[in-house]
């Protein structure tokens, strides 16, 4: 009676790990293939590009269905008063440094570039883009204005669907309570939306394998030095953040030293990358941070709301995969473009905190949004994209432990002295008070738009 309900969420891990497998068997095989027959490989184009269509499928529904619930969840944080005041207005800070950073780092690496994808395997976007129109300002802000409320969901104009869901989400506000119908059911709307995405993702494989087997069959040994490019330079962009700008941050603020924290939740990060999810660490996230100082009723509320809104690592893969993508295919984005993306990317990002593939889908609807002749190269991503979920959701889960402590401190709901004695192992935790995802979180947290996950 007591063993049944651990075991579901232990097979959903289970299952998504023989994707991860799966994706990573396709990248292999669709690179010797590349190589080995290089004409027939090139063939395959259609393959990653149908499995790109099915995410842009996805776009609308999903960011329409988080960006409500969003603002809805800004409602409520509201209501607890200067907690989460103090933590809305740090998540958007962080994430828009995050933003700021990987798009510094992608112009100094400049990953992509030398792929000449255009010239090889999309030609069909380039004619798309070469003959449209030029658009003036004003017809760019009115194009963003749809012709009714339903049409921004069938349109692929994201930026029409932005528009209707912020409205959408600000209109539930001011309702009220009598709004809450109105989430609860655009709450079961977005499950649907996950559940048809995963789905989906369940054909990660082939279309890794296709777009992988085009892009190495057209472009050679290029491709995998500049696959490997990208990696490296959002480790290093990863790294970069946690240890410099969170480092320097806690230090100042709290006077606490970030390698002690992150050896304190050691054992978290073991798990994450083990479920390659900083939301299977999540209720253990909140014992800790309880454990090491912080007051219950902060953990409660800035934990499970960091966890829709505080997605550094995700942030910065955004910025740098957009980036990828542009110089991959020989159309860089101009500086006023990258600003563009970046002020989107700020909102859509939180769109981004759902289950695997919500992330590529924000990423082609950011594309989709200011350059749609580049959304076929978000194939490529595909196939890389699992060699870096673990960094996203390690950045991830680093920002919030370091969200929850500074926000603890700026309230005064921080306990330094118990801090250093729990990280110097003086008071360590007491695992045998926990167990791993069962362990109830604290009182009257502020509910999540969705479950957050790489």
């Amino acid at each position: 009676m007591d063993t049944s309900p651990p075991a579901s969420p232990a097979r959903r891990r289970d299952r998504t790990h023989y994707l991860y497998l799966a994706v990573i068997a396709a990248v292999v095989a669709g690179i010797a293939f590349g190589f080995a027959a290089p004409a027939t490989a090139q063939e395959l184009k259609p393959v990653g590009t149908g499995f790109v269509n099915l995410i842009k499928m996805m776009i609308s529904p999903l960011i329409f269905c988080t960006i409500v619930l969003g603002v809805g969840s800004v409602r409520q944080a509201a209501k607890v008063g200067r907690v989460g005041g103090l933590a809305l207005g740090y998540f958007l800070v962080m994430s828009t440094v995050a933003l700021a950073i990987g798009l510094a780092v992608g112009n100094i690496v400049h990953p992509g570039t030398g792929l000449h994808l255009n010239d090889a395997i999309a030609k069909a976007g380039q004619k798309a883009a070469s003959g449209a129109p030029a658009e003036s300002t004003a017809d760019f802000v009115l194009g963003i204005i749809p012709t009714s409320l339903l049409t921004s969901l069938t349109s692929g104009e994201v930026l029409q669907t932005l528009l209707v869901a912020l409205l959408v989400g600000f209109a539930v506000q001011a309702m009220g309570t009598r709004g809450e119908p109105v989430l609860a059911a655009v709450g079961i709307i977005q499950r649907l939306v996950f559940k048809v995405l995963a789905m989906i993702m369940w054909l990660a494989p082939i279309g890794a394998f296709g777009a992988m087997s085009a892009v190495v069959g057209a472009t050679g040994v290029d491709a995998l030095k500049s696959l490997a490019q990208i990696m490296l330079g959002f480790y290093v962009t990863c790294a970069i953040f946690v240890f410099v700008v969170l480092g320097l941050l806690i230090r100042l603020v709290s006077g606490i030293s970030l390698f002690r924290l992150l050896r304190y939740l050691g054992r978290e990060f073991l798990l994450i990358l083990s479920t390659s999810s900083s939301e299977s660490a999540l209720p253990r996230l909140i014992a800790k941070m309880e454990h090491v100082g912080v007051s219950r009723p902060v953990v409660g509320i800035t934990v499970p709301t960091g966890y829709s809104f505080n997605l550094d690592g995700t942030a910065i893969y955004l910025t740098m995969a957009s980036l990828f993508v542009a110089q991959a295919m020989d159309n860089p984005l101009s500086l006023g473009e990258q600003i563009s993306l970046l002020g989107f990317m700020i909102i859509a990002s939180k769109g981004a905190a759902g289950i695997t593939g919500a992330g590529l889908a924000t990423l082609a609807g950011g594309l989709q949004s200011h350059r749609p002749d580049l959304v076929d190269g978000v194939g490529l991503i595909v196939g890389i994209d699992r060699f870096m979920s673990e960094a996203r959701a390690l950045t991830n889960f680093a920002g919030n432990a370091v969200a929850t402590i500074v926000i603890g401190t700026w309230t005064g709901e921080f306990d330094r002295a118990r801090a250093r004695a729990v990280l110097s192992g003086e008071d360590p935790f007491d695992e045998s008070t926990i167990v791993d995802d069962t362990h109830a979180p604290a009182p009257a947290p502020l509910p999540a738009a969705s479950p957050t996950t790489a």
